[in-house]
């Protein structure tokens, strides 16, 4: 996965013979009129203008049905927890939302996803058409701070009424991770020699 927006997102199958996911993925961007896609590990990635989340979702419903999960990615430049960013300079800091989709009656399925701008990121809700959203958007919002618009019940799910910030942007410091630095120290006992008692080290 790139650090960097799709500014080379496929709009179509550009090889002669594109290969079958690749003219699965094809075809189901130009149905919905999507802004292009991806292929990576075997995955689809549609991408998807903001102002048009929630018709595209729902006209993808149409073939694939199931709604799996919905989250949400922090790129940004200042890296509280984890390792740095490599080309600090050629990262364009933003938010992705993405929503998996997939058939029931087949092995179809795709990650649509939408592009927000970190210091306002805010998109409309799926759940007045998708009630299953609703969970997944709380936990997007309390973890990056995404606004989903027409969610009326973005109330913590996991913190404190009162508690300050949003734990998964990786700009918030972990304190457990500055008491004991991932992925932590481990003890492990070293294995008896088979003429060993365990425990017996002399």
């Amino acid at each position: 996965m790139s650090d960097q927006p799709e500014s080379a997102v496929s709009t179509d199958a550009e090889a002669p013979e594109a290969v079958p996911l690749e003219a699965y993925a094809s075809e189901l961007a130009d149905r919905l009129g999507a802004e292009g896609f991806t292929v990576e590990f075997d995955t689809v990635r549609i991408h998807v203008s903001p102002d048009r989340w929630v018709e595209t979702i729902n006209a993808a419903r149409e073939d694939l049905e199931l709604f799996s999960w919905l989250s949400a990615i922090d790129w940004s430049k200042e890296v509280e927890v984890g390792d740095p960013v490599d080309d600090v300079d050629a990262l364009e800091e933003r938010f992705e939302v993405l929503c998996r989709l997939s058939s029931v009656e087949n092995a179809d399925g795709a990650i649509f996803v939408a592009t927000l701008p970190r210091d306002e990121p805010s998109i409309a809700s799926l759940v007045p058409t998708i009630a299953g959203a609703e969970w997944h958007e709380r936990e997007a919002h309390e973890m990056f701070g995404i606004d989903f618009e027409g969610n009326t019940n973005l109330a913590p799910l996991y913190l404190p009424d009162d508690f300050i910030g949003n734990p998964l942007l990786k700009s918030y410091p972990l304190i457990s991770r500055e008491v004991k630095p991932w992925p932590g120290d481990v003890d492990v006992e070293s294995i008896p020699e088979p003429d060993e008692e365990p425990g017996d080290e002399s």
